[in-house]
């Protein structure tokens, strides 16, 4: 086995994949081909290689990043770079992992998206495409077992009133002004329809972020959108949240106007809130491998793509922030390879015990 987990992820941190993941995938085939394995790239552009054959775990993170890159340099234990922990640090240790493991029985799958940082619609179709009985999910969780998420998807309301001349302010239905009562709606919404705390995860959040209507100082606005920022927790949808977000905002909109309600990119896949039970084997089999804790992740993840098909848990090396600030997505992200290695023995030993 020529495989060297530093080696790896020096190469991988030092290969720009934030605007475009071509010459990351390549490496990462290569990489693969070179150890043996028979990789592909299905129709969403993910990689994908299997060993074994029956039950089935699968090993899933990113090769994309966030911009800008930033290039690799190393201080003893520390890696920097655009990438270290998020998510090329999981991805360097889930490849060892899936290189070196002893599978006796079932079969160990590495699914690797390229655009999770944007669109996740690789993540999404893996959801439909793959069928397992558990997933590990690649992301820097300091070597802790997250079993929860919140959900994150971007809303807008769009109200509908009608122009006018601005000299006559009752020749018109202003849909700046109706605005008003609809932004104290989004305020009472989860007191009075929202599900409420979870265990975990605490209470959803909804936060209008963005507003704009009008097109002229001297014209009535026939039209005002409000977009909003929805973090949810279980057991609510995506489905779920707009039928009762419409129900609610129509109990306080003003007879003369109307309404939609929906997401700002209804075509693109939205992730919902996932938990996965603390007795579950693999969330058993990971704490014992890691000695890390287990708690929710801080993010949104393409975890919840997979939660309505077997269990899920999201582990890796590094950190989303430390003490001085953000790290993941930040100028300063780093990763201790040391932590890289320790997760590639945990994620292995897992494997091992449930796949043995």
């Amino acid at each position: 086995m020529s495989f060297e987990l530093q080696t790896f992820h020096e190469e991988a941190v030092s290969t720009p994949s934030h605007e475009d993941v071509t010459e990351m995938r390549d490496l990462l085939v290569e990489t693969l081909d070179a150890a043996g394995q028979d990789p592909e790239i299905d129709e969403a552009g993910n990689v994908i290689a299997h060993r074994g054959e029956g039950e089935q775990l699968v090993l899933n993170t990113h090769i994309d990043t966030v911009p800008p890159h930033i290039p690799y340099e190393r201080d003893g234990d520390i890696a920097r770079g655009r990438g270290a922990c998020d998510a090329k640090g999981p991805l360097a240790a889930f490849l060892d992992a899936f290189l070196h493991a002893e599978i006796e029985s079932g079969q160990l799958t590495l699914a690797v998206t390229t655009n999770e940082e944007t669109t996740q619609t690789g993540g999404a179709h893996l959801g439909d495409t793959l069928d397992a009985d558990g997933y590990i999910v690649g992301e820097p969780t300091d070597l802790d077992v997250c079993l929860a998420a919140r959900g994150q998807f971007e809303g807008e309301v769009r109200i509908h009133g009608e122009s006018g001349h601005a000299s006559d302010p009752a020749n018109g239905e202003n849909a700046i002004r109706a605005a008003a009562p609809i932004l104290q709606a989004l305020e009472s919404y989860d007191d009075e329809r929202g599900p409420g705390a979870h265990e975990l995860l605490g209470r959803p959040t909804l936060t209008p972020s963005m507003i704009e209507g009008g097109e002229a100082i001297n014209q009535i606005p026939g039209e005002c959108t409000i977009q909003f920022d929805r973090r949810t927790v279980p057991p609510e949808t995506v489905d779920g949240f707009f039928d009762g977000l419409r129900a609610h905002l129509d109990g306080w909109l003003p007879d003369s106007y109307d309404l939609e309600v929906g997401l700002v990119r209804p075509n693109m896949p939205a992730p919902e809130a996932f938990a996965t039970d603390r007795d579950e084997p693999l969330v058993e089999a990971l704490a014992a491998a890691s000695g890390g804790e287990c708690r929710p992740f801080g993010a949104a993840t393409e975890a919840s793509y997979f939660a309505e098909d077997a269990p899920v848990v999201v582990f890796g090396p590094g950190v989303l922030a430390d003490e001085n600030g953000p790290v993941a997505h930040g100028e300063r992200e780093y990763v201790h390879l040391s932590a890289v290695e320790a997760a590639a023995r945990a994620v292995q030993e897992t494997v091992e015990s449930v796949l043995g």
